[in-house]
């Protein structure tokens, strides 16, 4: 299918599909001239993007300046800012919404720079894959964060597991996570965010992917919401809740309880981020353990989350941009990412700057290299809006227990979302 021509209007109908999730305001762009690039980017980056920024601006004479827009606006922010001619030169996006972006036709096509990085191969395969569409290139990998699974081994000793072996299925975990619970009516073996769509896509989706399934057709135009594995992964949840072993914040949690719960020693498990081992680490009580998200029974999978950073076509210093853009998947770049905790998007270089800092980077950095992401310019309606199909059929099959309904309407309204859709190219290039 050929990609539609993309239009003022089209562009800010794409921006109101997303204004439902996210609010309004933020910084205009910072460069006024082409002697400074002007950077945007969350908040959630806000521990480290300023050492990236004067690391750059320490050994060039072109200056960064960047823009710190608060999470929950940064799409339809900049989304709205690219529309009227007033975009910065560079973003650090979200991987996920890489489809989106450059189907609107504010990116910057950087095929050539892209396929000339003598490291190319050596780059995070989900991130490249995300940066395409239409078989040309919009972005560059930035930074990495893979899903795992996170578990306290003091609870596993108490229970009388084995803090070295830990689950590899199904059962394993609802086995644990029963024996952890029985420590005490104050203790629960597995917490999950129920009502938080970017954390179940994030940790919910690779137990689907270990088990053999998928949430998605190849080429992004069919939901697979009600296959098999999606049910067996949905009955492995509901199970957990059943039992007892979810505190019971997880049915209404949007992302705020489950790592807090973590934290206080009172939940075995959880499912998270490489991010989340940096606010573990701050504590010296907390004893953790990370390992594979399981499938049914067995096999491991992973979500690739992280930013990507692209160059927005009517910034006001595009050549700086892409000189930006690319200084940031170089060593020294990445080496910042690593020494904050940060796993960087060079797998090439994991071995050598990451993975001697913590014994648990090993399993971050394999994690990320073997994850995997939906691709979909629609992703964030079918799986980060909080009330979208995704977040809402887990919802209702965990803690409302009809999985079969659950999945027919999941399925239903995220088929509905993807044909309202316009079609470009899935992440292997191909039309679609």
């Amino acid at each position: 299918m050929k990609k539609r021509a993309t239009t003022a209007g089209a562009l800010m109908a794409s921006v109101m599909l997303l204004a439902g999730a996210c609010g309004a305001g933020a910084q205009s762009s910072a460069s006024t001239t082409d002697a400074t690039i002007s950077l945007w980017t969350r908040d959630t980056q806000k521990e480290f993007i300023n050492q990236i920024v004067d690391a750059w601006n320490e050994s060039h004479d072109t200056k960064v300046k960047v823009t710190i827009v608060p999470a929950a606006n940064f799409v339809q922010k900049l989304a709205t800012t690219a529309a009227s001619g007033n975009a910065p030169d560079v973003a650090s996006i979200d991987l996920v919404y890489l489809p989106y972006f450059a189907s609107t036709g504010t990116l910057e096509d950087i095929t050539q720079l892209a396929d000339d990085l003598p490291y190319k191969d050596g780059l995070s395969p989900s991130h490249r894959a995300l940066a395409v569409y239409n078989e040309r290139t919009y972005a560059l990998p930035f930074t990495g964060d893979a899903s795992v699974l996170f578990y306290n081994k003091e609870l596993f000793e108490k229970a009388g597991l084995d803090p070295d072996r830990p689950p590899k299925n199904y059962a394993d975990i609802i086995s644990a996570a029963n024996k952890i619970s029985d420590l005490g009516p104050d203790i629960h073996g597995f917490a999950i965010a129920g009502q938080c769509g970017g954390c179940n896509v994030f940790e919910f989706t690779p137990h689907v992917w270990a088990s053999g399934g998928e949430v998605l057709s190849d080429d992004g135009t069919e939901a697979l919401f009600d296959s098999q594995e999606v049910t067996d992964a949905l009955t492995f949840y509901r199970r957990l809740y059943t039992d007892g072993t979810m505190p019971a914040q997880s049915r209404t949690d949007n992302g705020t309880h489950q790592p807090a719960a973590f934290l206080s020693g009172k939940v075995g498990m959880v499912p998270s981020g490489t991010f989340y081992s940096q606010v573990l680490k701050k504590d010296p009580d907390i004893d953790f353990g990370v390992t594979w998200l399981p499938g049914k029974n067995g096999g491991r999978s992973s979500f690739a989350g992280g930013d990507e950073i692209a160059v927005m076509k009517n910034g006001d210093n595009t050549a700086g941009g892409r000189e930006f853009a690319t200084w940031a998947t170089g060593e020294q770049a990445q080496k910042v990412l690593a020494d904050n905790g940060i796993a960087p998007v060079r797998n090439d270089l994991t071995d050598e700057i990451y993975v001697p800092l913590d014994p648990r980077n090993k399993l971050f950095a394999e994690a990320l290299e073997a994850g995997r992401t939906p691709y979909s310019t629609v992703e964030h309606q079918l799986f980060n809006d909080n009330n979208g199909p995704w977040v809402q059929m887990i919802n209702k099959a965990v803690f409302g227990g009809d999985i079969a309904t659950a999945q027919k309407q999941g399925q239903e309204a995220a088929q509905a979302i993807i044909d309202r859709a316009p079609q470009g190219t899935n992440s292997r290039g191909r039309s679609g």
